[in-house]
């Protein structure tokens, strides 16, 4: 049986669940990956009102569709972030920002990604994708030079302050799923192998994999599924586009934004960029990863009612089912 494929719908937030369902539903998703802002899912009313999450799974009962994931993306980000600034302010809910003080933040932050864990089990969902945030991102040009010291207390901090945020998620019998990506405690191949050492490689913590951010990087993100093929809890497909050939755009983006043809990289309909999503199904096939594929509609430049359910028609056709067991009778299994 192939994965369900959803819609992530952080990317349509300005508008009410309702309506991110219907339109889901009519391009022919099998469910949504929901994001815990807007209006789709507040999570301490999913954990205090049963009302309101009945509210919610209703939504997708009258649709249709199911759920298999929900995100808390924004949040998470505040966990162990250094500096906390205006950015946070702008993408957290007014309870965890409170009066802005940093560490008070810090602390609700963790709060709230404790409340999701359990929100996610009453909505019957196993996996929560998002962000740790990075006392040590800021140190990534490694200049001025920073000391070894500095880098292992920022692992330390990452630890300190999701352990007990992972012990909510082992209670309530759901995994968290870092999406590896600038900014965070991981972003590369190197710093996920610590970031899981950092927690013990325990299972309550595993990875989203995207490979958007992996191939501006130069991350071959087939391998990357091989490599952690055990911690693979959930898939986004998000596209890149690289735009380095000219001598002048950088990989890092230079502070332009996003859509700006300046830019070295950026985000494309799934399917338009240069992720070898052939060679990325079939290893996700080899792995024998079996959890909801999610289509994470991110493209400036085109409209998202037509990029969503071209993304989803990219994505159905890259599902072809794997080779019959006559196949290995025929010509024998490899290795």
């Amino acid at each position: 049986m192939s994965p369900p494929v959803t819609l992530f719908t952080g990317q349509w937030a300005d508008l009410p669940l309702e309506e991110v369902a219907r339109l889901a539903a009519g391009w022919g998703y099998d469910g949504l990956e929901v994001a815990c802002w807007g209006d789709h899912l507040d999570v301490r009313r999913a954990t205090e009102d049963d009302a309101y999450l009945r509210s919610r799974r209703e939504i997708l009962e009258r649709h249709g569709l199911g759920v298999w994931a929900i995100s808390n993306h924004l949040t998470g980000q505040a966990v162990c972030d250094d500096p906390i600034d205006a950015r946070h302010r702008a993408i957290l809910p007014a309870r965890v920002w409170g009066d802005g003080e940093p560490e008070g933040v810090r602390r609700r932050a963790a709060e709230e990604m404790r409340a999701t864990a359990h929100a996610a089990a009453a909505l019957g969902v196993g996996v929560v994708p998002g962000f740790t945030g990075s006392a040590i991102w800021k140190y990534v040009a490694m200049f001025p030079p920073v000391p070894e010291e500095v880098i292992d207390a920022g692992y330390r901090d990452f630890a300190d302050r999701w352990n007990p945020v992972l012990d909510a998620f082992d209670a309530a019998g759901v995994r968290f799923a870092l999406e590896v990506h600038p900014s965070e405690i991981a972003y590369d191949y190197w710093s996920t192998q610590r970031a899981l050492d950092a927690v013990g490689r325990r299972e309550a913590f595993g990875l989203n994999w995207d490979p958007s951010h992996m191939l501006w990087q130069d991350i071959d993100p087939a391998g990357f599924l091989l490599d952690f093929r055990d911690r693979i809890y959930h898939v986004d497909c998000k596209d890149t586009k690289r735009n380095t050939g000219n001598g002048r755009n950088g990989r890092l983006g230079s502070h332009l934004p996003w859509g700006d043809p300046r830019r070295g990289w950026d985000f494309v309909s799934t399917g338009r960029g240069d992720v070898p999503w052939e060679a990325c199904f079939r290893t996700l096939r080899h792995i024998g990863y079996r959890g909801p594929v999610s289509v994470e509609w991110e493209d400036a430049g085109m409209d998202r009612l037509h990029g969503a359910p071209e993304a989803l028609r990219h994505v159905r056709g890259l599902l072809f089912p794997p080779p019959a067991a006559a196949f290995d009778a025929a010509f024998g299994a490899e290795g």
